[in-house]
This record gives C-alpha cells, structure tokens and sequence, in this order.
C-alpha cells in the first residue's frame, strides 16, 4: 500500500484528487492540505511514502516545502504537481530535491503511475518536461566526460527515463522485466552516488554520460 499526502490549495481539485488516490487499488491517502504552513509537523504525523506538491500555495510555496522535507529527511519522496513547466520553478525544485515532476494536465492514470514510481525509488517527468531539462543540459558548456562504469544497457535505460518512459514502458522497449528495469537502475544509482532516478537523469545529462 503506497501511503500519500496531498497539499493543493485549491479545494475542489484537492478533493478530487483524495478521490481519485484514495479509491485507487494499493493507494491510500493519509493526509489533505490547502497550503504548506505546518508541512513539517504534518508529514511528520502522517509518514506518507510519497508527498503529491503543488507549487503555488499560500504563504509557504511548493519548492519552500520540498527543501524544508528534504533538510528535514532527505529520504522523503516528493511528487510535484503543477501547471507550471517554465525554467526557474523546474530547476529550483529538482535543486531542492524534488523526486519528479508532472504537470497537471497529464492524465489521472500517468499519475497514479508516477505515485509508484516514485515510492519505488524512480525519477518521472512529465515528458514535455523530460525534453526540457535534455534541451537545458545539453546547452551547458562540455565537461570532462566520466563514464562512471555505466554500461550500454544502463545507458539506454537513463536515455529512456530522461525522455519521461515509465519502468513499464521501458521494460517493454528493452524487452525486459520491470524488476530487470529496477535492478538496472539501482545498479545506476550506484555508480553515479545518486539517491533516485531525477538526480540520475540531472547527473547523467549535466557530465553528458547519455
């Protein structure tokens, strides 16, 4: 069962997305918010595995959230939800540890998707997204190129996740299992010294190892 706390300030989404988790099979929600005020205190409380983040809030905005969750516990999953898919707001919340990034006009069940994903360990991005951070990387200035001992398989495993595959579909392009896919990329994380699979993807296009 993958535990999930919401925090989205407008109410009648809010609600619909409790619905929508929470009648899923193998989700339940553990708790609801208009704004991040208390998020420390209540995520806390509630030990979600994956916390879905809005980012424009009250008082207290989704990436001031997800940098206090991280100091707080660096192993805390966190989902971004937002209609925003411009630069600034992308970038500061993957540099303050956001664990994935989907906007809201994804479909319902891309996000289900990416709540198991995202417990599991993995990196998912919307793909429009997924193309955006490729696009910002490969305009930085070449580096040193370190392989880090990363293989062809995992190479093309990081290439797919980067353009926004989930474990399935990338199972299903390597013609492998999703437990190989998972097993890949742990293997991955590894070698990079990454925790999960948007820092792998970051890493992996900021040195250009894909």
């Amino acid at each position: 069962m993958t535990t999930v706390s919401i925090y989205e300030d407008n109410d009648e989404l809010r609600s619909l997305l409790q619905l929508l988790i929470g009648g899923a099979e193998g989700f339940s929600v553990v708790g609801a918010y208009g704004n991040g005020q208390q998020v420390e205190e209540q995520v806390r409380r509630d030990h979600p595995d994956v916390v879905l983040m809005d980012i424009d809030m009250p008082g207290r905005d989704g990436i001031e959230c997800v940098r206090l969750l991280k100091e707080a516990n660096v192993d805390i999953r966190v989902l971004m939800h937002t209609v925003f898919d411009d630069d600034d707001r992308l970038f500061n919340c993957l540099s303050n540890g956001a664990n994935g990034y989907l906007l809201k006009k994804d479909t319902s069940v891309r996000l289900l998707s990416a709540l198991s994903e995202v417990a599991e360990g993995g990196g998912p991005m919307s793909p429009g997204i997924a193309r955006r951070v490729l696009k910002t990387f490969m305009q930085a200035p070449p580096s040193k190129r370190e392989t880090y001992g990363i293989t062809d398989r995992e190479r093309q495993i990081l290439q797919l996740l980067t353009q926004g595959y989930t474990y399935r579909m990338i199972g299903l392009r390597c013609t492998i299992s999703v437990e190989t896919v998972r097993r890949h990329l742990k293997n991955i994380y590894q070698k990079l010294h990454v925790q999960c699979g948007t820092e792998a993807v970051a890493k992996a296009l900021r040195e250009r190892i894909i």
